[in-house]
């Protein structure tokens, strides 16, 4: 497979809680920074624990969101959201919105690095959107 392949099929099973192809698509070295939190998640078990535990229930990937390489185009996500897949690099990154189970949504980055066709390494930020401040409204534009 191509990084591109690892990395389309990677974020699929993370958006279905896959974990058999989560684990067939890690690198045996595979881990998670969580550099907010000043945690690492090291190995698939671990990962699978963290979710298995999660008060509420593990929170759910929208299915709005992109995941970039090199070059972008766009696919369809397996719950029928578009989001673009790039590159044949080892560096790539995501953007997702997360609802938690108490119902706020978060953006998510994720950036991925791949190692001999196996995701290394991911670094998540989580960030819950604001309001922003009408002092700069003249200078920016609403997304």
């Amino acid at each position: 497979m191509t990084n591109e392949e690892v990395v389309r099929q990677y974020s699929e099973a993370i958006q279905a809680f896959d974990d058999a192809t989560l684990r067939r698509l890690r690198h045996k070295d595979w881990c998670a920074v969580w550099p907010q939190s000043g945690e690492l998640v090291r190995g698939s078990n671990n990962s699978e624990q963290i979710m298995a535990h999660y008060p509420g229930g593990p929170p759910q990937l929208l299915p709005e969101g992109r995941l970039t390489g090199s070059e972008d185009r766009w696919v369809v996500s397996p719950l029928g959201g578009p989001y673009r897949v790039a590159g044949e690099g080892e560096q790539w990154f995501g953007e997702w919105k997360m609802r938690y189970p108490d119902g706020r949504v978060w953006f998510t980055v994720l950036l991925l690095e791949v190692r001999d066709g196996k995701i290394l390494r991911e670094t998540q930020y989580w960030s819950e959107p604001f309001d922003p401040p009408s002092w700069r409204a003249e200078w920016v534009e609403k997304l």
